[in-house]
């Protein structure tokens, strides 16, 4: 989880080029610490997230984007008002959704398969509702996915090119033989 390590222990991860996956609400809930999501962006590591424990804090992704933004900021702002100089920018929207995408996917190994549209990848495309009230009328897109939208702008998803959900429902699975 990183909310231990010494300085001397950041520097050799730095150092070393080292990937940190951050799971930002079970760090909080299950008291490790506060996540290091400032300390990572402090040495140049653009952390992936990670929903680590699915069995006691909510595996979805949008929860975990939302925190990990606020989180960071809520430091930041804090550290603005003590008066601190040289205090870092706050996160953007884009780089939070950056560590949901392509970070994971890059730090999994898999940076060549997924985590972008590009040409000769695989197809794992989630597609989002933008005129869905709770997201309807917002301008900016990273800002839409990350402060406003949950699971239920969830409209279609596919994974290798194939649909697995289609217009709000999971196709080709039996979801009451799953839950028992």
């Amino acid at each position: 989880h990183g909310t231990g390590l010494t300085d001397a222990q950041w520097a050799v991860l730095a150092d070393r080029g080292v990937n940190l996956s951050i799971a930002t609400t079970i760090e909080m809930q299950m008291g490790h610490g506060i996540p290091p999501i400032q300390r990572a962006l402090d040495l140049g590591i653009l952390p992936s997230l990670s929903s680590d424990v699915e069995t006691n804090m909510t595996p979805e992704m949008f929860t975990i984007m939302r925190s990990t933004f606020t989180l960071q900021r809520m430091n930041i702002h804090t550290r603005n008002r003590n008066g601190e100089a040289n205090v870092p920018p706050l996160l953007t929207c884009y780089q939070v959704l950056q560590m949901a995408t392509l970070a994971g996917a890059e730090h999994a190994g898999l940076g060549s398969k997924v985590g972008t549209l590009t040409p000769g990848k695989e197809a794992d495309i989630i597609f989002l509702d933008t005129k869905h009230w709770n997201a309807a009328g917002y301008n900016n897109v990273p800002g839409a996915v990350v402060t406003l939208m949950n699971t239920s702008n969830v409209r279609h998803v596919m994974i290798a090119g194939a649909f697995r959900k289609w217009d709000y429902k999971i196709v080709g699975w039996n979801l009451g033989k799953l839950v028992r």
